[in-house]
């Protein structure tokens, strides 16, 4: 079978990304969604997080929403949980989140050639959410990926329901020490997460999935 094919009947799970825009004083997150699903088996996934006010500070009694606002200020700790929810009903898959910050050169430059994003958040579940790989993309972004360490499906003892996985983190630092001239640099950066699930029937390995998934996106 061609892998373009593969792909088609592996039914491909699709979530768009959160979006953040730093500015010099609010810093902007935003979640949409959109799930793309194929004949054979389903993949749906919802990507959201716990709603927050302008501190960051978690609004009591509040549903879970795809964005939030925040005023930027250094050193400041934010309450932020990307956190993906593999949907009832929904067939055996692997699941990634991939986080692409823009604007790279700039923020190397401020906050040094070894920039991570895992110095400036909290409650990164390593052995839940693996690191896989770091690329430098041609825009001047860097993706970071991070693939769930197993296989996940929305079904508990044969019954349909939605299982919701531990957030890629909990809550991000704002940097504590940032000049004038460093935020000119920055200015407007993104940072956005998307998260993917492709069905894990017909792939030997997860490698083996999202090397088709990848293939196939670029087609």
């Amino acid at each position: 079978m061609k892998l373009k094919h593969k792909i088609l009947f592996a039914c491909l799970g699709l979530i768009a990304l959160t979006s953040t825009i730093i500015t010099f004083a609010l810093l902007t997150f935003q979640t949409d969604e959109l799930v793309n699903t194929f004949t054979v088996g389903q993949v749906s996934l919802k990507l959201d997080e716990t709603d927050v006010d302008e501190t960051g500070t978690p609004i009591p009694n509040a549903n879970r929403v795809t964005g939030n606002e925040y005023k930027l200020i250094p050193g400041k700790e934010y309450t932020k949980d990307p956190t993906m929810t593999v949907l009832a009903g929904s067939e055996a898959s692997y699941v990634r989140i991939l986080v692409t910050i823009t604007k790279a050169k700039e923020i190397k430059e401020v906050f040094g050639s070894d920039f991570l994003p895992e110095k400036y958040v909290t409650g990164w579940d390593k052995t839940k959410w693996v690191s896989t790989s770091i690329k430098e993309n041609d825009d001047n972004s860097i993706t970071y990926e991070f693939r769930y360490h197993q296989v996940v499906t929305g079904y508990v003892n044969g019954n349909k329901q939605d299982i919701v996985l531990e957030p890629l983190f909990t809550k991000f630092t704002a940097p504590g020490e940032l000049t004038s001239e460093d935020l000119k640099k920055i200015e407007g950066f993104e940072i956005k997460v998307i998260g993917h699930g492709i069905q894990a029937t017909g792939f030997k390995s997860a490698e083996e999935a999202w090397t088709a998934f990848n293939e196939q996106e670029q087609e």
